[in-house]
């Protein structure tokens, strides 16, 4: 390999990891069908989401997305498109205005309704009824940190 192929490899990766994450929009992850299916767990069915095109071609990629915290235990949280008081848990509201987060690292101590922006990889799940819809994995906090 000569000294020019190395530089157009440094070069490769260097644009990759400068690409831009997308932002993504609650209205954009509200923008989803339901179908009624047979499940394990469920014999008699239960409704599987159907994903829009726009989120599948995000599926792996990097993104960015503003929400509130809701802690779901002790070690865990969501981002969640509403406060506490409104979100999903509550009746007031679809699986579609909550993502799941895994963040890089050791999970920050957060509050309940901090709003915050993360950047991270999108993940989307439409097969596993016991799981979130969406998720950010590799979270970072961006914005709202503290």
């Amino acid at each position: 390999m000569s000294s020019i192929d190395t530089k157009v490899d440094f070069v490769e990766d260097d644009l990759f990891t400068q690409v831009k994450p997308d932002t993504l929009s609650w209205k954009l992850l509200g923008i989803i069908k339901y179908i009624k299916k047979p499940d394990k767990d469920y014999p008699d069915g239960v409704m599987f989401p159907i994903i829009n095109s726009e989120l599948k071609s995000k599926n792996k990629k990097k993104i960015v997305m503003s929400g509130f915290i809701i802690p779901i235990d002790n070690v865990s949280y969501a981002l969640s498109k509403n406060v506490f008081a409104s979100c999903f848990f509550c009746g007031q509201a679809g699986p579609e205005t909550i993502m799941g987060i895994k963040f890089k690292g050791a999970t920050p101590k957060l509050k309940t309704d901090q709003y915050v922006t993360l950047e991270g990889t999108f993940r989307y799940n439409d097969n596993d009824v016991n799981d979130w819809i969406y998720h950010i994995e590799n979270a970072v906090i961006v914005k709202g940190g503290k």
